[in-house]
């Protein structure tokens, strides 16, 4: 299996990726881990990868066009079948709005070669790219952690002790998720909720077959219009996808 993460604090992961179980893993060949710094796919000399949200809001948010890069990439450098790609690869972006992920989910990523984390940071990132980029969002709680790292290393510990190899049969049959992985506790803790938020571009094109139609920024964020915004904003609101 193939793991790429995107971030813009690749030195987070290097400690834990290099320790007991993982580390094993790596060694092996059973999992290839690449951690990749998103500035590396910005093209000004600042190294931009955030802005401020369309419409206003306090904070700055992820922008499309660098994850945009990155994901086109990281996907060109694993070759995988175009009518496999759905069964082979799948791109997850961190997200209190998404699923809450659980140990079913990690024996369903563990059956995939390639997967691509995307660890969002401040505010969140533009909703384009969960709309467009993600097959999925993943939360691992009901709670704001600052950036999407620690998930990041959650998930990739729960799939890669999964993977044949990396710990023995006999091991993960006396765990009590291997046993019941549909299991759920229940939480009492309620969710954040906000409204999607986008940055600039207003109007992003992505170079690609996949995506011929331009990514655009609703018009009514665009307008001034600050009653109508807030009204969008009510409109579209959904559990939040802040990390503070």
């Amino acid at each position: 299996m193939i793991i790429d993460i995107i971030t813009i604090f690749p030195e987070a992961f290097t400690n834990y990726f290099d320790i007991s179980i993982i580390k094993r893993a790596r060694e092996k060949g059973l999992v290839d881990l690449r951690i990749h710094n998103l500035r590396q796919w910005t093209k000004d000399k600042h190294q931009t990868v955030d802005d401020s949200p369309y419409g206003g809001g306090a904070g700055l948010i992820f922008l499309v066009e660098p994850i945009y890069r990155a994901v086109r990439d990281l996907k060109k450098k694993v070759r995988i079948k175009k009518e496999d790609e759905k069964n082979q690869r799948r791109v997850i972006l961190f997200s209190v709005k998404g699923k809450k992920f659980n140990q079913a989910k990690a024996e369903k990523l563990k059956n995939y070669k390639h997967l691509i984390l995307i660890c969002p940071r401040y505010e969140g990132v533009d909703e384009r790219v969960a709309k467009y980029l993600a097959d999925e969002e993943i939360s691992i709680g009901d709670y704001i952690l600052t950036g999407g790292e620690l998930p990041a290393m959650v998930v990739v510990d729960a799939v890669c002790r999964l993977i044949g190899g990396v710990i023995k049969k006999e091991s993960l049959k006396e765990e009590s998720f291997y046993l019941d992985s549909t299991s759920r506790i229940g939480s009492t803790i309620s969710r954040n909720y906000e409204y999607p938020q986008y940055s600039r571009p207003e109007i992003f094109y992505p170079n690609s077959k996949q995506h011929k139609v331009a990514w655009r920024v609703p018009k009514v964020l665009l307008s001034g219009n600050h009653r109508a915004i807030a009204e969008w904003r009510k409109k579209h609101i959904k559990k939040s996808s802040s990390w503070k």
